[in-house]
C-alpha cells in the first residue's frame, strides 16, 4: 500500500512564500515521477510541476519562474518551493506519484494553500 503524506500548506500574503513537502511510503518502483497538481473551487485539477527520479522537471505555465520542484530520492520525498505567491495560486495542492512501468498512479489527500491579504 502506497501512501503520500503532504505538509506545509497554509495561509500566506500575496508575494509571500511557502514550501510543500510530500513523503511517499510503501512499496513502489524506484523509477517514477512525483509531482504536484492543484484544484481551485469550481475548476479542474491542473498540473503545477513534476519531477522524474532522474530529476527532469516540468512546470505548468502559470507557475514557471516562481515555483521550484525538487526531490530527495533517498527519502522518497518531493518538495515544492513556492515564491511570489498570488491570490490565483489559492487551491488544494495534491501530491502525485506515477510509476509508468506498473501503470500505477497514487494521490495524496491534499493540502490547502490560501493566498490572501
Amino acid at each position: 500500500q502506497v501512501q503520500l503524506v503532504e505538509s506545509g500548506g497554509g495561509l500566506v500574503q500575496p508575494g509571500g512564500s511557502l514550501r510543500l513537502s510530500c513523503a511517499a511510503s510503501g512499496s513502489f518502483f524506484s523509477i517514477n515521477t512525483m509531482g504536484w497538481y492543484r484544484q481551485a473551487p469550481g475548476k479542474q485539477r491542473e498540473l503545477v510541476a513534476t519531477i522524474t527520479s532522474g530529476t527532469s522537471t516540468n512546470y505548468g505555465d502559470s507557475v514557471k519562474g516562481r515555483f521550484t520542484i525538487s526531490r530527495d530520492n533517498a527519502k522518497n520525498t518531493v518538495y515544492l518551493q513556492m515564491n511570489s505567491l498570488k491570490p490565483e495560486d489559492t487551491a488544494v495542492y495534491y501530491c502525485n506519484l506515477k510509476v509508468t512501468l506498473t501503470k500505477s498512479n497514487y494521490w495524496g489527500q491534499g493540502t490547502q494553500v490560501t493566498v490572501s491579504s
